[in-house]
């Protein structure tokens, strides 16, 4: 019932997951083997884990990276945020981690800031940490969600939610039924902004600034959409291959979307127009965005690295 990149999506993620860390050495990687349309930094080599997301803190100008350190549904207290410098310099590689003492984290991915609080999708979770201090402040709890996914901040200070409603079995990814989209308030209350089957196994979410309405990246095919007001879906773009994982939107209303299949990161123009904004990108996970910089920011989920791709 899958498409095939999918299905190998999924097993390439839990195996490597289940794997994923290396010693670390504080020293990033210039890789001038790459592409011209690639990376121009990479962060390698470094001690990331599993690295699901990355996150540009605009007040204090760091990069903040979720990585999952383990299998992406196992609750097993090992996950951990990473603070990298805009120049690839790690600053904490464990600036929050799951192992410590009144922290609770365990398969970080997407993440969202509102004023000074940082929220973190965690499996069927969303917490909450002091973006300035990192300390854990608790979670909002998701009912019934079994692979809460990315995060996004809206205009008005509130935090939309994926379910990607899937988990791992030995024969591959199962759709649990469970997929939505959610908004929390600023009180943490919950709202469902649309949910069932149609969804396509919702992944990248975005308050876009040109579009009404939210835009979800699907991890179930190749379709990037928007939700309504009224949560009814309105396609906006089909790219040349699936498995969509990270969405974010740059100053002039172009969409960068990441594909798993693609190794690619895709840009969707107002006007609907699509081309290949970053190549040569394997197993690219959450996107970030440096728009001070125009910066696009990759985590390699299977590479433990982080690309920093300047774009004009």
């Amino acid at each position: 019932m899958y498409r095939r990149g999918l299905v190998c999506w999924i097993a390439t993620l839990f195996l490597v997951a289940c794997g994923a860390g290396h010693e670390p050495d504080q020293t990033p990687v210039m890789d001038t083997g790459m592409s011209a349309a690639a990376a121009e930094l990479r962060v390698e080599n470094v001690g990331l884990a599993t690295p699901e997301s990355v996150l540009h803190d605009t007040a204090a100008d760091v990069y903040l990276v979720s990585n999952i350190n383990g299998a992406p549904l196992e609750i097993d207290g090992n996950g951990f945020i990473s603070r990298l410098s805009p120049d690839g310099t790690v600053i904490d590689l464990k600036w929050i981690d799951g192992k410590n003492p009144g922290t609770e984290l365990n398969a970080p991915k997407g993440m969202a800031i509102v004023d000074d609080t940082l929220y973190v999708a965690d499996i069927s979770v969303v917490r909450r940490f002091n973006r300035v201090t990192g300390e854990y402040l608790g979670a909002v709890d998701i009912p019934g969600a079994t692979f809460v996914n990315d995060l996004a901040t809206t205009r008005d200070g509130q935090v939309i939610v994926s379910d990607s409603g899937m988990v791992f079995t030995e024969s591959g990814a199962e759709a649990t039924g469970s997929a939505a989209v959610y908004v929390i308030d600023a009180e943490g209350g919950l709202t469902t902004a649309a949910a069932g089957d149609t969804l396509d196994l919702p992944n990248g979410v975005l308050d876009s600034t040109t579009r009404d309405g939210i835009v979800v990246a699907t991890a179930g095919s190749d379709a990037v959409y928007l939700l309504d007001e009224d949560g009814e879906r309105l396609d906006i773009a089909k790219l040349p291959t699936g498995s969509l994982d990270g969405i974010v939107e740059t100053k002039d209303g172009r969409l960068l979307v990441s594909s798993w299949d693609g190794s690619a990161v895709y840009a969707i123009s107002p006007d609907g127009e699509i081309t290949t904004a970053a190549e040569d990108l394997p197993a690219p996970a959450d996107i970030g965005w440096d728009a001070g910089r125009g910066r696009l920011l990759v985590p390699l989920f299977n590479d433990n690295a982080v690309a920093i791709i300047p774009l004009r």
